[in-house]
């Protein structure tokens, strides 16, 4: 569960990278400095993913090749690493760190909320998929 939690952090990261820092451009990573500080800090946090993912990957492999690999857990664990990313995206570095906001020149409320929601929301399908396949009783490595 713990190598897709990984998995699943890794991918939300990249999807926060590449829609919100890169296409719709609404902030950086590290938005309390210069444009330059703040491409860098992006690079950063691309860098952290890649390798977050480029692991985790190799990690699951390893666990596919020893049948040790539970599919159910698998993806409770990749659920729960979205919802993880995302809610600490939201609290810890939007609001407590004040590293940046989701965007900026608008009210952050609805952004905010719909931002943390979805983390949520993500979070409970994963705590959702591990019950039952805790009750399950693991539902047996994956093919």
């Amino acid at each position: 569960m713990a190598v897709c939690a990984v998995i699943g952090a890794a991918v939300m990261a990249s999807v926060d990278e590449i829609v919100f820092h890169q296409i719709l451009g609404w902030h950086h990573f590290y938005d309390r400095s210069t444009s330059g500080v703040g491409l860098l800090s992006d690079g950063l946090l691309h860098t952290a993913e890649l390798l977050a993912l480029v692991a985790g990957f190799f990690l699951y492999a390893d666990l596919r090749r020893r049948r040790a690999l539970a599919s159910a857990h698998a993806w409770s664990g990749f659920f729960l690493g979205l919802g993880a990313f995302q809610l600490f995206d939201g609290i810890v570095d939007h609001k407590l760190l004040r590293l940046h906001q989701i965007r900026y020149g608008v009210d952050v409320t609805p952004y905010d909320w719909a931002w943390n929601i979805a983390g949520l929301v993500l979070l409970l399908i994963g705590v959702i998929l591990a019950l039952r396949a805790a009750r399950r009783g693991g539902a047996g490595p994956a093919s």
